[in-house]
């Protein structure tokens, strides 16, 4: 396949621009002049016949084909820098073990694993899905992903990524009423067991939204949100889940927001090690791909 791209410096030099919105910055990163990265943006915005960014103002900012392009780039040099460490480093990507609860493995992790396979063939990945994980006991796990407050005194732990709650049920259950019409006392209501905090995601929910008089208390109630989330989609009630743990469901049109109402959990998803562990080349690697999947996850073209 013939490829007519512009020249990689370019490139480059428009990257890092767009990455510390400063020319100067770009050329520190770079170890180049500020003019060098100015007249290699300029040259490229040149050949594409676009501009990329909007001068002045003491600013760089993207324009909106700055903005389609820098994504692509980011994704693509991140990509090239890790498959070189890998050929460079063979040894530096071994087995890596981790645990994960089984809905965030099911729905978030597995169909972005073909990605992380693509970028790093030779990983080895062992994925188990037990409810209590041994972090301290199991010299045999190399991370754990959690959920929860953050707070465990046998680890150190990485923020992920915040749960993020919607009521969500079968579109025939919603139906095309108006809001005014719409009546929570009529719906069974799906609850996730967390403890004895059974009913407290509805109660919150219910508050951001404003809506009072909803008996919360009955209903079904699920020891995984992934069953609760299948009740939903099978219309047997309406279920407040993590909007990231529905977002195939919603996309696909076999779960709809009850109401556009969305409010910030308690939880968190962590990426959690023992304290004082030494991080392996593999364990980082594995790290700098999760962040990456979260901050910016790939363009589809």
């Amino acid at each position: 396949m013939s490829r007519t791209l512009p020249p990689l410096n370019s490139l480059k030099a428009f990257e890092a621009a767009a990455e510390c919105a400063s020319f100067t910055l770009a050329a520190q990163r770079l170890c180049v002049t500020q003019s060098a990265v100015s007249r290699q943006v300029k040259l490229l915005e040149e050949q594409l016949g676009v501009a990329l960014f909007q001068r002045g103002s003491g600013q760089l900012r993207l324009t909106d084909a700055g903005r389609r392009l820098q994504p692509v780039l980011r994704q693509s040099f991140d990509r090239i820098a890790w498959t070189v460490r890998g050929l460079q480093e063979p040894d530096a990507v071994p087995h890596l073990r981790l645990n994960a609860p089984p809905t965030f493995a099911n729905r978030w992790l597995i169909p972005r694993l073909g990605r992380l396979k693509s970028l790093h063939p030779d990983l080895e990945l062992t994925l188990t899905t037990r409810a209590d994980d041994d972090l301290t006991g199991d010299e045999n796990l190399d991370a754990v992903i959690r959920f929860g407050t953050g707070e465990w005194s046998d680890a150190e732990v990485v923020h992920l990524m915040q749960e993020s709650h919607i009521a969500v049920c079968a579109p025939k259950l919603r139906g095309s009423r108006r809001r005014d019409a719409l009546d929570l006392n009529h719906q069974v209501l799906l609850h996730v067991l967390w403890g004895e905090d059974r009913f407290h995601t509805w109660d919150h929910w219910l508050s951001a939204a404003g809506i009072e008089g909803v008996k919360t208390s009955g209903g079904i109630a699920f020891d995984l949100l992934e069953l609760a989330i299948h009740a939903a989609v099978n219309a047997v009630g309406v279920t407040i889940a993590d909007r990231h743990m529905v977002a195939r469901e919603l996309d696909r049109g076999e779960l709809v927001s009850w109401l556009d109402v969305e409010v910030t959990g308690h939880r968190s998803y962590w990426l959690a090690t023992r304290p004082h562990q030494v991080e392996s080349a593999n364990l980082k690697l594995f790290r700098q791909w999760l962040a990456q999947e979260i901050e910016d996850p790939p363009v589809v073209l």
